[in-house]
């Protein structure tokens, strides 16, 4: 469907416009630069509403589709568009960040640099990630999406290297954050102009281009034609960059770090919002552009996200540190996202969309209240609490609750995306499958052993002249309450009724799967006996 109104341009350019103008509120006026944040990402809240209002999964795949011509030399256009996982992102995307400057609102206010002015820096740097996040979604041109899929690091470093408790800690973090992703980002680089030079060689187009709609129509069609070490070539340079993004072990290294060290909310935006760009374009780039190379590596890929599925759990047992623990469980969690994806089933690519969802909120909510309790003991070790249960009731129900939809408790988001992406590997790795549902028993430990060691028990009394122990924490502020409700309820919401979002990711999984030439495997049933054998 093709809107005269440009939707998706002003959906991605409000909030780079906001951060624009948060940046130029005057340096004493805090207070103010943090209403016109929180404005601006409800004015992309109501814009992302008329979008998915509007969006008809039954219709076309892209839909609200902009076309302008960019750089025509270099075959390159400002084309956007929305299919139903990526509307179910930029959903996503829109919902967490309200919440996310509600609960960082006093983040940066201990903050003296950049002339006074880090409250106004730190919203701006938030509002700035979210707009190339939506931009990188929408992005129906490779370069374009190239530009922004690499532009929002900038952001994101600043926002762990600049906002953390530590600061010699945080710097460390945000510059492993950084040569990571820039590396994987160079590597992808070098793949699109090789993508760019294959187009530009072939008999389907006039001359090269970066239209990923004609690429995949091409390549569908057998008019597009690459040898198959270009096309394996090509694909690792994409899935290098997207497996670091994700991440995929074992390219984690740098994200349990960069989670500690950054704020709770800068935090939950990069593993619940731009990390998903990566898993996200796995599923549009990796399989469509390179169907061949996506199933010459398939068994590669699967072992390697099968391990970090247990790698993730198995670590988070170990941690003593709350932050570092949630930070392993999302590694654990995007290796079922990638797993599901490359079985190329509908019901594992339809789950790895679904769980791409709730991830993000189960992630959110889990990491936020963590980070409420850290701020108020600021104390990050398992071992400085107990009995919180006992002073602070609201705030160890909200972190059980949001526990629980992490270890896929039935009932909670979690579970049938889960469960998605474990049937639908099931039915072409079926080993693959066992091994990867143990981690189903890993996380029932690390979360329960956390909560009750944390939560449950006597109060755990003060420690030294200056700490007040466990009886010095309060429960959740009505501030606090208006971020974890709706986190909550959307847990409870999408464990339930899950549908709604299914049927607009459904069509999206199958166009992708017919695209790349795959059917899910034929149920297999045992022999009959004839009639006359009995």
């Amino acid at each position: 469907m093709v809107n005269e109104f440009p939707w998706l341009t002003v959906l991605w350019a409000i909030p780079v416009v906001g951060a624009a103008v948060v940046m130029a509120i005057p340096a004493a006026h805090r207070v103010l630069a943090k209403w016109v944040a929180l404005i601006v990402s409800l004015a992309a809240l109501g814009v992302t509403a008329a979008i998915a209002v509007g969006f008809d999964p039954g219709a076309e795949q892209y839909q609200f589709v902009e076309s302008h011509r960019w750089i025509p030399s270099f075959g390159t256009g400002y084309i956007l568009g929305v299919d139903g996982i990526a509307l179910a992102l930029v959903v996503l995307t829109a919902v967490l960040m309200p919440l996310l400057i509600v609960a960082g609102w006093n983040d940066a206010a201990r903050q003296s640099g950049l002339a006074g002015r880090s409250v106004q820096a730190y919203l701006a740097l938030m509002l700035a990630v979210e707009g190339m996040v939506l931009m990188s979604l929408v992005a129906l041109d490779v370069l374009l999406f190239y530009v922004f899929f690499e532009a929002m690091l900038i952001p994101m470093y600043f926002l762990i290297g600049g906002y953390g408790a530590n600061k010699a800690q945080a710097s460390k973090a945000a510059v492993k954050f950084l040569l990571y992703n820039l590396f994987g980002g160079l590597v992808m680089l070098a793949a699109v102009i090789g993508l760019y030079v294959v187009t530009a060689g072939s008999d389907a187009f006039e001359s090269g281009t970066f239209d990923f709609r004609a690429i995949v129509a091409a390549v569908s069609s057998g008019e597009l034609v690459m040898s198959p070490a270009v096309v394996n070539s090509l694909f690792l340079g994409f899935m290098f960059a997207f497996a670091v993004k994700a991440p995929l072990w074992p390219f984690h290294r740098w994200l349990p770090d960069a989670a500690v060290e950054a704020t709770p909310a800068s935090a939950v935006l990069m593993m619940a919002i731009m990390d998903k760009v990566g898993t996200f374009g796995m599923l549009r780039y990796c399989l469509q552009l390179f169907p061949d190379g996506s199933t010459y590596f398939r068994p590669v890929i699967i072992t390697l996200a099968a391990i970090g599925v247990v790698y993730g759990a198995v670590l988070a047992i170990g941690q003593t540190d709350v932050m570092r623990l949630i930070a392993y469980t999302s590694i654990s969690h995007f290796g079922f996202i990638i797993l599901g994806i490359f079985v190329m089933t509908s019901q594992g690519q339809s789950g790895s969309a679904l769980y791409m969802i709730n991830h993000g909120i189960s992630t959110a909510a889990l990491f936020l209240i963590a980070g409420f309790l850290v701020s108020r003991r600021g104390n990050r070790l398992i071992d400085a609490y107990g009995g919180v249960q006992k002073v602070a009731p609201v705030l160890a129900g909200t972190f059980l609750v949001a526990g629980l939809a992490t270890l896929s408790l039935p009932g909670l988001a979690p579970f049938i995306s889960e469960f998605l992406v474990l049937i639908g590997t099931f039915t072409r790795y079926p080993v693959v499958a066992v091994f990867a549902a143990t981690a189903l028993v890993l996380s029932a430990v690390y979360i329960l052993w956390t909560y009750q060691r944390m939560m449950t028990g006597p109060v755990r009394e003060a420690v030294g002249e200056h700490d007040d122990g466990v009886r010095g924490v309060h429960d959740l502020v009505p501030r606090e309450l208006v971020v974890v409700a709706p986190l909550i309820a959307l847990l409870l919401i999408l464990g339930i009724y899950p549908k709604p979002a299914l049927d607009v990711i459904n069509p999206a999984v199958e166009h992708t799967l017919t695209t790349i030439g795959q059917t899910d495997p034929a149920p297999s049933a045992p022999p009959t006996v004839a009639e006359g054998d009995r």
